[in-house]
């Protein structure tokens, strides 16, 4: 792993937001399926969702390299909140590769092929119900720790800019 810096360059900064802007799309879009969308609009939404999970995949494939190439910036405090932000860093960049490859998974041993918006797509594998629901498994528990970390993720960057006030924020919008 690289050396601890002080702020994110502009790469790691892009990788951050673009992967959680659809991460986060890909959480509220997994929520839907499960809890409000009726059967007939269920279709066209995982459609969409299998696709733009395989795009997280790749993109977070890279974030992860990259984050490791370039290292983690170093706290702006030495107490528990900087532990916390660390393995919430950890259990972020792990759920961007597991939460993709389980709904591969998962599709894939469910027998369903993955459209990836006319660019390419996965062909559905052999059906094996063991492999599918274990794909399923993973991805539903995948999913409720991410938007739990997520959820403290927010809460923590808020309360860095509106009361801490300390300059962490600065460090994954410009840099510093």
């Amino acid at each position: 792993m690289a050396q601890e810096i002080t702020g994110y360059d502009r790469v790691s900064r892009y990788n951050h937001w673009v992967v959680a802007v659809l991460m986060i799309g890909l959480l509220a879009s997994g929520l839907a399926l499960d809890m409000f969308l009726a059967d007939a609009a269920k279709g066209p939404v995982r459609n969409v969702h299998k696709a733009v999970g395989v795009i997280v995949l790749v993109l977070g494939v890279w974030r992860v390299g990259w984050r490791l190439m370039q290292g983690f910036a170093a706290p702006l405090h030495k107490d528990w909140q900087a532990k916390a932000a660390h393995w919430a860093h950890v259990i972020l960049l792990v759920g961007i590769v597991v939460m993709p490859v389980s709904g591969v998974v998962m599709s894939y041993f469910g027998g369903h092929s993955i459209g990836v918006f006319g660019l390419f797509t996965i062909p559905a594998g052999p059906k094996i119900a063991v492999l599918n629901e274990i794909g399923g498994a993973v991805h539903s528990v995948m999913g409720k720790v991410m938007i739990a970390t997520v959820l403290l993720h927010v809460v923590g960057a808020i309360k860095h800019v509106v009361i801490d006030r300390d300059g962490t924020m600065a460090r994954m919008t410009r840099g510093v």
